[in-house]
Formats: structure tokens, C-alpha cells, sequence
């Protein structure tokens, strides 16, 4: 900031300068009107300066002064003002950059939370509207006389009643997964033979497995007993899942081998196929709503296109994780664990 300056330098000068203006004015009015004597001359204007000049030094003195302080606060008021706007401004700037930079993670996510937002409403309604069209199909066709054909009529009836089906299994897979992240779902948590569980699904699905040739061998000691401690209907819903997932995506004749490991309070179990693989780009969104590899298989193999996503929650629910590992031409292998029991 410039420097002003003294009010005693301003002062100083000012009254200098209006007694010289005085004593002079004064002169040339004693020169005129009252004598023209050198020596009068001389004495008049000193006497008048000195008069002068003290007078407007001491009035000048306090006016200045106070005049100038009123100046100097404004200007420093104003630099104040100035510097604390200067500062409020990089204060909040400091603070914008602080909160992107604090919630940049959380923006993205809120990014992500908005994409699957828009996809998932985009296959829930690409999944009901296929089951729908074709009812309305069967219906239609019926309507327009197919009715009165007894054969005709069983058949779409069945078709109907498939296609039905298949919407019943989608809502209640949907309401599974809603009431498990919801917390709603009641998970009954006890003891139980997991060998004995896997018997009896695999009995379940005999008659699949000969559909397609496919042989299911268990990798471990059918008379043992090993218990673990798991809602025992839930895990039902994984192994069947997995095991059914590794029918309709192997090969014919193919081979599925359900392994169990001990690791420790854990049981780990994998349920490996020799089937047609899955691609290492599709793996991180395997187990995401409605997603799938080949979207025309999927849909011919049935299912709801919920399944790995229920098998991923209720594994959550329980405090356990799923992983997958997996070739193209080669196969794939789905792996979670359980608790031990005690």
C-alpha cells in the first residue's frame, strides 16, 4: 500500500503557504491605502506572516490531523474488508476442493448406484415382458379359435402355464433377495450334516442329469459326516443353484465334481464343471441382477436371471463369501464357505 503522508508535513506547508498568501494580500492593501515607506513595508508583512502562519498552523494542525486519521481508518477499513473477502473466497475454495476430493469415492459410487439403477429397471422389464408376450401369444391364438381344438388348446395351455410359472419364480426370487438385504429375511441357524444335504440334492436332480448325460462325481468320503452350522434351507438354495447352474451350462456327457475342503472354523465347498467356461471379462459382473454371459441361452436353459445373485446374498447374510474362477472351452469352478459347526 502507498505511503501518505505526515499530517504535520500537510500542516506545516499549508499554513505556510496561506500566511504568505495573507501577509502579501495585506502588503498590497498597506501599499495602496496606507504608506509607501520600504521599512513599514517589511514590518507589516513579517508581523502579518508570523500572525498568519502561527493561526493556520494550529488550526490546520487539528483539522488535518483529524481528517487524515478519518482517511487512514477508512482505507485500512477497506483493506480489511478487502482482505477478509479475499480470504472468506479461498476459504470456501479450499473447502469445495476438500469435499470433492473427501467424497469423490462416494460420488462415484452414487455414479455406479445410478447405472445399475437404469439396468436393472431395463432387464426386470426385458425378463417380464418375454413370459408376458408369450401368454399373450397362447391367448390370443386360443381366442381366435384354437380353443375348440382340444389338442391345440392343451398345448398352449401348457405353454401358458409355463410361462407363468416362470414370472412366479422371478417375483419370488426378487422378494428373496429384497427381504435378505432388507434384513427381513429370518435365517434359522443350526447344525447339520452338509454331506447329507448334498445327497439329497443331488437325488433331486437325477433325472436333469440324465437329460444330459452328465455325471455329478463327489470328491470326498460319502460316509463321513461333516456339520456345519448354516440355516439349512437357505444352503439347500446355493448347492442346488450351483449344481443346476453346472448342469445346463456343461457339456453333454460332461462331468461335474463337488469337492469339500477343511480350512480351518470353515468348510469350503466347490462345485467344478468341464462345461463351456466363462470369459474373464464377464466375471466381476456374474453375480450382479439379471446379468448374463449368452443372453439367448440363458434364457433357453429357463431360470430367472437371479439366481447367483440370491446365492451371493444369502452367503452374506451368513458372514461368507462366494468366488469363481473360470476357463473358456475349459469350465468353471464356484467355491464359498461355512462355518464349522462346534
Amino acid at each position: 500500500m502507498k505511503k501518505y503522508s505526515n499530517p504535520k508535513s500537510i500542516s506545516l506547508f499549508s499554513s505556510l503557504f496561506l500566511a504568505i498568501l495573507i501577509s502579501l494580500l495585506f502588503l498590497i492593501i498597506s501599499f495602496l491605502f496606507v504608506s509607501s515607506n520600504l521599512t513599514n513595508f517589511i514590518i507589516i508583512f513579517l508581523l502579518v506572516f508570523t500572525i498568519c502562519f502561527v493561526t493556520n498552523y494550529l488550526l490546520l494542525s487539528k483539522f488535518i490531523s483529524e481528517k487524515v486519521k478519518v482517511i487512514y481508518k477508512t482505507i485500512l477499513s477497506q483493506k480489511g474488508v478487502s482482505e477478509k473477502i479475499e480470504t472468506d473466497l479461498e476459504k470456501v475454495n479450499n473447502d469445495v476442493f476438500n469435499f470433492l476430493n473427501r467424497n469423490k469415492s462416494e460420488l462415484d459410487e452414487l455414479k455406479k448406484m445410478e447405472t445399475f439403477r437404469r439396468e436393472f429397471i431395463g432387464n426386470i422389464s426385458h425378463e417380464l415382458k418375454t413370459p408376458v408376450f408369450n401368454m399373450q401369444g397362447f391367448i390370443y391364438t386360443l381366442l381366435d379359435g384354437a380353443v375348440n381344438d382340444e389338442n391345440v388348446k392343451i398345448k398352449y395351455l401348457e405353454r401358458t402355464s409355463k410361462s407363468i410359472d416362470r414370472m412366479i419364480t422371478m417375483l419370488n426370487d426378487l422378494d428373496v433377495i429384497t427381504s435378505i438385504e432388507s434384513n427381513n429375511y429370518s435365517i434359522d441357524f443350526s447344525d447339520w450334516d452338509i454331506i447329507s444335504l448334498i445327497e439329497e440334492i443331488l437325488g433331486q436332480l437325477e433325472i436333469k442329469t440324465k437329460s444330459k448325460n452328465i455325471s455329478i462325481s463327489l470328491d470326498f468320503d460319502k460316509k463321513a459326516q461333516v456339520y456345519v452350522h448354516a440355516d439349512r434351507d437357505l444352503i439347500h438354495h446355493v448347492m442346488t443353484n450351483l449344481l443346476v447352474n453346472s448342469i445346463n451350462y456343461g457339456n453333454l456327457n460332461g462331468n461335474t465334481k463337488v469337492r469339500l475342503y477343511e480350512m480351518g472354523d470353515n468348510i469350503l465347498i466347490e462345485v467344478a464343471d468341464n462345461g463351456i467356461g466363462i470369459s474373464q471379462k464377464h466375471l466381476p459382473r456374474l453375480f450382479e441382477r439379471f446379468f448374463r454371459v449368452d443372453k439367448s441361452r440363458s434364457r433357453q436353459a429357463g431360470g430367472s436371471g437371479l439366481g447367483l445373485s440370491i446365492v451371493k446374498h444369502i452367503l452374506e447374510s451368513h458372514g461368507q463369501t462366494i468366488n469363481v474362477r473360470s476357463t473358456e472351452g475349459i469350465g468353471t469352478t464356484f467355491g464359498f464357505t461355512l462355518k464349522k459347526s462346534n
